[in-house]
């Protein structure tokens, strides 16, 4: 699962990218205020205050959340092929040069694409069990 900032446009372009590339259609979306998003937090408080995506794997009764840069690029080694390349790629480079550069886009990433209202949010029909209230 992926959780997201539901109001940052840069975030709902990445879930849209990744949502039109996810090979088996199994990845889910839970945005950050929402109920599913709000739960992940509750569970791991060290994450309250996590201005971050987040990549929540579960296995069994494990939860393993990964943030900032790591989240990312696990998100992009899902996609397979060509992206898992790259993100493994990206997985490569020291976590404390690429959680700067995470950290510079995440600043000016409201710059870059503005606030979208959550609920404007355009899922197809078909994709919208994918998105976790």
């Amino acid at each position: 699962m992926l959780v997201y900032d539901g109001e940052c446009g840069f975030c709902a372009r990445a879930v849209q990218f990744l949502l039109r590339r996810d090979p088996g259609g199994e990845l889910l979306f839970a945005a950050r205020d929402g109920e599913a998003g709000r739960a992940v937090r509750t569970r791991h408080p060290k994450l309250a205050q996590v201005e971050s995506l987040l990549w929540v794997d579960r296995s069994g009764d494990e939860e393993r959340v990964l943030t900032l840069s790591s989240a990312a690029l696990t998100a992009v080694v899902y996609l397979g092929g060509m992206w898992k390349v790259l993100g493994r790629a990206g997985l490569l480079t020291p976590r404390f040069l690429r959680d700067a550069v995470y950290g510079v886009i995440a600043r000016v990433r409201r710059r870059i694409a503005g606030r979208v209202d959550p609920s404007c949010m355009l899922v197809p029909a078909a994709e919208q069990h994918r998105f976790l209230g």
